[in-house]
């Protein structure tokens, strides 16, 4: 179904990640090329290890890793991409990219690319609604981003029914990755 997609995940730190790898696992048997791009933060919730095992390709998470190569990792990654998903996208990464801040693998590789991007948003309700990420996403919308609404349900503080900002299941994700490549048609 998507064998002949490049698809790059890049994959930032919050609790949510464990359902990306999953996601990525899906990926694969839908037959994606997948890589995926780390930043520091999410290394601290699942290793590049097993991004690596379930992707079966080199992960990247240090912008100055010298095995990486001769080439340019975060533009080649980047160009070579059929679309772009960041899951869980962090309040930290959206306000980075709305404000064009490329400091590290993921923001480099997203802002050094012309593929379609992926928002997966997820996050504490409060820091979801606040005005600030609000305003970044309708930003980065206008950029021609696309995002998925964060889904209310159980989160790591306890906040079921008080609010959303948890990360849609895996195969909604999908779903709307699947979404993303009918609409280029």
């Amino acid at each position: 179904m998507l064998s002949d997609k490049n698809i790059v995940v890049c994959v930032c730190g919050g609790i949510a990640i464990y359902k990306v790898v999953d996601v990525v696992s899906r990926l694969k048997k839908l037959n994606a090329f997948v890589t995926v791009v780390m930043t520091e933060s999410a290394t601290k919730f699942v290793t590049p290890l097993t991004f690596q095992a379930i992707s079966q390709n080199k992960v990247y998470d240090n912008l100055f890793d010298e095995n990486n190569g001769p080439d340019i990792k975060h533009i080649t990654v980047g160009q070579n991409a059929d679309l772009i998903v960041v899951a869980p996208a962090t309040a930290n990464i959206i306000g980075k990219l709305s404000n064009g801040i490329a400091d590290e693998m993921v923001t480099t590789t997203i802002i050094a690319s012309n593929a379609p991007k992926l928002l997966v948003p997820a996050m504490n309700t409060n820091m979801y609604e606040n005005s600030i990420v609000q305003e970044n996403l309708r930003k980065l919308n206008d950029y021609g981003y696309n995002y998925m609404i964060p889904e209310s349900g159980s989160m790591a503080m306890k906040e079921e029914g008080k609010g959303i900002g948890r990360l849609p299941d895996p195969e909604k994700i999908i779903d709307q990755i699947l979404n993303v490549f009918e609409s280029q048609e």
